[in-house]
């Protein structure tokens, strides 16, 4: 699979939020240090942008890594979808056919959603990325 896949985006999250904490005790070290303002300006916007470009480089790389394994034959391209059909069988199970079966004295084991919500989320916000991407991109 993919290099940075959900294992991996937690800890560029957390990257980004650490850079951005230091954002503002470095810019303030900035006057201290730099006495033109221009210099200390330019400077200024370089740190305030590091961590967009740093989630930027992220997100083109989760791209690029989406696409590789898009390329690849049927079972490697196709773990996402049966992923989420998988996911989408259990919802009908726990919220359209247990309902339906207990009104018939039927009780069916329900599939665990709180392991099965966040894969679907994950997924389903990777594809609304994709999504804006194609509209954006024409």
């Amino acid at each position: 699979m993919g290099n940075l896949s959900s294992n991996h985006w937690p800890l560029c999250c957390g990257e980004i939020l650490l850079i951005d904490k230091l954002i503002a005790p470095v810019t303030n070290l900035l006057d201290k240090f730099i006495p033109d303002a221009d210099t200390k300006q330019k400077i200024a916007h370089e740190i305030a942008t590091m961590s967009e470009r740093h989630a930027q480089e992220i997100a083109l790389a989760q791209i690029a890594v989406n696409r590789e394994e898009a390329k690849g034959n049927w079972f490697q391209a196709g773990w996402r979808p049966a992923t989420g059909w998988v996911c989408v069988l259990g919802f009908a199970v726990n919220f359209l056919i247990s309902p339906l079966a207990a009104g018939f004295g039927v009780d069916i084991p329900q599939a665990d959603t709180s392991t099965m919500l966040p894969v679907l989320m994950g997924m389903l916000g990777l594809g609304s990325m994709r999504t804006y991407e194609r509209m954006k991109n024409g």
